[in-house]
């Protein structure tokens, strides 16, 4: 019976699957990214965070039980002191998984696992200039009188000026008809 074995299993046996995921790990915590296929990605998830939030943590208990995990002094050294600094402040989700579409040799499905604190791309995050509605709106109207007051010449100003009494006198001659 299959109690409890409800993870991908990969169509690998039990130690080629676990030194395939050893490997992919090492590799995603030396170069921050690696493209492999979507069901790999997600394993690969499953089994390096938990590395990286005990990497949180530096002490030599910690330190050799993911050394139990990677085998590569590299990969922990890399781990503890460039990763675990990175993520220090974020509560789990270090990877994300970006789909990349098939593959077209054998139509498998490829993506991307990368740690989320390392890419540039995404990290860019540059404060919004939050803006109201009613801002937006009143700040071409207060600057159209300015710069029609500023444009206009002298003699124009009072061709202005005797239009205003005549809209204003269409004004209350539509009321009482109301």
């Amino acid at each position: 019976m299959r109690h409890n074995k409800k993870f991908n299993h990969l169509g690998r046996k039990h130690s080629h699957r676990k030194a395939m995921l050893a490997n992919m790990a090492i590799s995603l915590i030396m170069h921050k990214r690696i493209t492999t296929t979507l069901p790999k990605a997600k394993a690969l998830r499953v089994y390096v965070e938990p590395l990286i939030t005990k990497s949180k943590e530096d002490t030599t208990h910690s330190r050799r039980v993911v050394f139990s995990y990677l085998q590569n002094k590299y990969a922990i050294t890399e781990l503890f002191s460039t990763v675990a600094t990175k993520v220090a402040d974020r509560p789990g989700g270090y990877t994300r998984i970006i789909k990349l579409g098939r593959r077209p040799s054998d139509d498998a499905e490829m993506a991307f696992i990368e740690l989320v604190d390392f890419d540039e791309n995404m990290a860019k995050t540059e404060a919004k200039k939050t803006r109201t509605r009613r801002s937006r709106k009143s700040a071409p109207k207060a600057e159209a009188p300015a710069e029609a007051a500023a444009t206009e010449t002298p003699a124009e100003a009072p061709a202005a000026e005797a239009e205003a009494p005549a809209a204003e006198a269409e004004t209350p001659a539509e009321t009482p008809a109301e």
